[in-house]
């Protein structure tokens, strides 16, 4: 009899031993960083990396304040879309965010004269702001449209840097400077200009 018990509490213990760690491999944090990782009201511990609130029901999905890094990026058509025409209005205010930053960079924009632009054009550039909203540098050419003539990418390289220069040095509030420098922000242009159009327009 006391054999049976002592069996019976060795496989207890193992089966409770199972599913803790079974339980803990579930409640592991994602190894990749800033992931959203979903996360249990019940966990014990931070979830990448805030506690998730007790009056959500079930998983749910941790609100975090992700670091400025490698992930800014932005894309600026020379035709916003309608629905996007507000992300290219010009803030009134110091810069204070993020998505200030990105409505500054794209009103400032000048696509090339029609003449002298290429439809479907499109070019990237990568540079990086000081705490005082000037450019660390010129912005550095990542990427430009296959098969286009050296002249043109000439062309819309000055028109970028001239559009860069015509909105420094931005005015950003001492946090958004202080997280932003240095930090390497990528700008992808698109030329979606009808230019067909534009040219049968001309008289």
């Amino acid at each position: 009899m006391l054999r049976r018990i002592i069996i019976a509490s060795v496989i207890g213990f193992v089966a409770i031993a199972i599913v803790d760690g079974a339980d803990a491999r579930q409640r592991q944090i994602n190894p990749v960083p800033f992931s959203h990782s979903p996360c249990s009201v019940f966990d014990r511990q931070p979830c990448t990396p805030y506690f998730c609130s007790v009056f959500h029901h079930g998983p749910c999905i941790p609100e975090i304040d992700y670091p400025y890094g490698e992930n800014l990026q932005l894309t600026i058509e020379s035709v916003p879309a309608e629905k996007d025409a507000g992300k290219y209005q010009r803030p009134d205010h110091d810069l204070d965010t993020i998505g200030d930053l990105f409505a500054e960079l794209r009103s400032c924009w000048s696509p090339p004269p029609t003449d002298a632009a290429r439809e479907g054009m499109q070019m990237s550039v990568r540079f990086s702001f000081k705490t005082s909203g000037e450019m660390i540098g010129p912005p550095r050419l990542t990427f430009a449209t296959s098969g286009v003539p050296a002249d043109t990418r000439t062309t819309y390289l000055k028109a970028i840097n001239a559009s860069l220069d015509s909105c420094l040095p931005l005015k950003l509030t001492q946090g958004l400077g202080g997280a932003l420098a240095g930090r390497p922000i990528m700008i992808r242009y698109v030329d979606n200009r009808d230019l067909n159009k534009k040219a049968a327009e001309k008289p």
